[in-house]
């Protein structure tokens, strides 16, 4: 790690966590904040109880952090799991909230308790047309994984995609939803 790196992540050992995540909206603070947290259990505790309760400004940003906790400590990420999942049935959830959980959960073993839930709540993210490219494909990937599983899903999924790809969409969509559909 740069040595002006671990002189800012120092600056964050007494850090209030909150008002940092509130201080700027940018890569870096994120990888800052994420840096901080590192390994520790109970640092990514207190992040999860901003990411889960805070108001809506908070929680939006807070969401760029979880996925660079994801990127560096994904085991940390495991043990929230519950939560987030539960974090996602929420209606009125910040796009960047679901943009960034299903982001996580795309990579990380959904254990079989949440199987369900999770491809319900995909299915849904899936065929919302209005709801963001990025929210739907990282949806139709974790449904592809689940199906795997559970392969009677396959036909279901197929049914979306073929419909969405009919409707136009983007090219990150239309890529997407080739190789699942050719099964790769």
């Amino acid at each position: 790690m740069p040595e002006i790196q671990k002189q800012n992540i120092s600056t964050y050992l007494r850090m209030d966590l909150r008002a940092e995540i509130l201080k700027e909206n940018s890569k870096e603070n994120a990888e800052l904040i994420a840096a901080w947290i590192g390994e520790e259990p109970s640092r990514m505790q207190q992040f999860m109880h901003i990411f889960l309760h805070d108001e809506y400004r908070v929680v939006q940003l807070a969401a760029h952090v979880l996925g660079k906790i994801d990127d560096k400590h994904p085991e940390l990420i495991e043990q929230h799991i519950d939560d987030l999942v539960k974090r996602m049935t929420d209606k009125a959830v910040h796009v960047a909230v679901k943009r960034n959980v299903v982001r996580v959960l795309q990579n990380i073993p959904i254990p079989e308790r949440l199987h369900g839930d999770v491809m319900n709540i995909c299915f849904d993210l899936l065929a919302d047309i209005k709801e963001t490219v990025a929210v739907r494909v990282f949806s139709m990937t974790i449904l592809d994984n689940l199906s795997r599983h559970y392969p009677e899903i396959r036909q279901e999924l197929k049914v979306i995609l073929e419909d969405q790809l009919e409707q136009g969409c983007t090219a990150g969509f239309r890529s997407r939803a080739s190789k699942i559909l050719k099964g790769k």
